[in-house]
């Protein structure tokens, strides 16, 4: 599909139909979704960007390696004068796989401050770093 920008340019110039050709679109990926997961050597830290959402409204789940966090924030707002044509509400999820050996005997802790969640777990005891003492013959 050409148009008049494909004769002001000199070349043709192609638009994917948003309907039919949705696998000519490129494949992206986003670096901005709101995740980081980091270790040090006793933990596993997994933080999710949460922005305006209450940890009440929260919802962390653990299964299978996977950390899976849902979190939905509505707004309540009522005003008799105003007609709404659309209301705000704030949602996320993300299914996150847990990197390395996580020990799942110690309970996990999640806390939210300054619109981050961070899950913390423990690394179970043989994926710990264990020096060993070199002694002289």
């Amino acid at each position: 599909m050409t148009n008049d920008i494909s004769r002001f340019l000199g070349f043709p110039v192609y638009h994917p139909s948003l309907l039919n050709d949705e696998d000519l679109w490129p494949v992206t990926t986003s670096s901005g979704s709101g995740v980081s997961i980091s270790e040090d050597e006793k933990n596993i830290f997994v933080e999710v960007s949460v922005p305006g959402i209450d940890a009440k409204n929260i919802d962390l789940t653990i299964k299978d390696n996977q950390v899976l966090i849902y979190g939905e924030q509505k707004e309540e707002e009522k005003d008799k004068k105003r007609k709404y044509y659309r209301k705000a509400n704030r949602s996320f999820s993300y299914r996150i796989a847990i990197p390395g050996d996580v020990d799942f005997t110690s309970e996990p802790t999640a806390k939210c401050a300054n619109g981050v969640m961070t899950v913390t777990f423990d690394k179970s005891p043989k994926a710990q770093p264990k020096k060993i003492q070199v002694k002289s013959a």
